[in-house]
């Protein structure tokens, strides 16, 4: 592997090569989300368990956006019914420009102390798993299926196996201050050169601590893990938080709600405010803000899954 400088928030892919330098029908990838995580999770106040959740969450959106060749969007939801009532996180991916994400959680906040004595899969247990993606060109997807699995990196692989038919092993960290990730998938289109390449670079791969998952730049952790195998190590992809919510989406969904709703809010409260439940910037509309909205004339396009 040549060297690389690592980059504290980034996206690193890397492929298995076999002696003659092919590709092999491994690739995979590492994500360290730091300032990202931070600035993620800096206006909201959340239990511990769904901060530590959140951040597993937003490392496998970007290991999973990543592996999509196209720009788009993809959701990862966790629904459930119990005190914990959703997560979300969000993956934007510009192939030329990174991945932005955002994330954000609702929860029945008179049981937030209680939150802390539950398991993670105590919370979701009776709860579904939805996958959205939503490219720019193209029709919008979504996957819906049962909580299967002892965490969340169980659950997506087998969401990826049983739904998209594609072995993926996942590898996922949060301390609560910052977040990490690792993605290995195995490539149905390829020939199958070394049979049992598949099963070898999972065992080592299982040897990764959350420590080493953390704190090592890419190429230190993949020598570590791989040293007797030819890994291609790629240029890092730069990851942020950027919330997409404006005041134009705002307004377009005060459209959709309809003049008699919306009037009804105005008589009611004389201001309609809204707060984005992910970045919590502040939005407010008057009457004559409202009005001017309803009497727009701009045709919308109804967005899947979107929060």
């Amino acid at each position: 592997m040549s060297s690389m400088t690592n980059s504290p928030d980034a996206l690193n892919h890397f492929l298995f090569e076999d002696k003659l330098n092919h590709p092999t029908p491994i690739r995979g990838n590492l994500v360290h989300l730091n300032q990202t995580f931070t600035l993620a999770m800096q206006h909201q106040t959340l239990p511990n368990v769904l901060k530590i959740a959140l951040g597993e969450l937003m490392a496998a959106s970007a290991l999973l956006s990543a592996t999509l060749k196209m720009d788009g969007v993809l959701v990862l939801q966790l629904q459930s019914k119990g005190a914990l009532k959703l997560l979300v996180v969000e993956c934007s991916q510009v192939l030329n420009f990174g991945l932005h994400l955002r994330a954000t959680a609702k929860w029945d906040e008179t049981l937030t102390t209680e939150m802390e004595s539950f398991t993670f899969i105590e919370l979701v247990k009776h709860g579904q798993f939805v996958i959205t993606l939503d490219p720019q060109e193209g029709e919008p997807y979504q996957g819906i299926v049962p909580i299967e699995g002892e965490s969340i990196a169980q659950m997506l692989q087998n969401y990826m196996l049983r739904s998209q038919q594609i072995d993926t092993s996942l590898w996922l960290h949060c301390d609560g201050e910052s977040a990490s990730g690792m993605l290995l998938q195995k490539l149905p289109s390829l020939g199958e050169l070394d049979a049992d390449a598949w099963n070898r670079v999972n065992i080592l791969a299982d040897t990764v601590t959350d420590d080493e998952l953390q704190n090592l730049a890419p190429e230190t952790l993949l020598t570590r893990l791989f040293s007797e195998e030819d890994v291609r190590l790629f240029e890092a992809k730069p990851t942020q938080f950027r919330c997409s919510c404006s005041k134009a989406k705002v307004g377009n969904m005060l459209r959709m709600l309809g003049a008699d709703e919306v009037n009804s809010i105005l008589a009611e409260q004389g201001l309609i405010e809204v707060n984005c439940d992910f970045c919590n910037k502040h939005y407010s509309f008057d009457a004559v803000d409202a009005a001017q909205i309803l009497a727009s004339s701009d045709a919308i396009k109804p967005s899947v899954a979107k929060h």
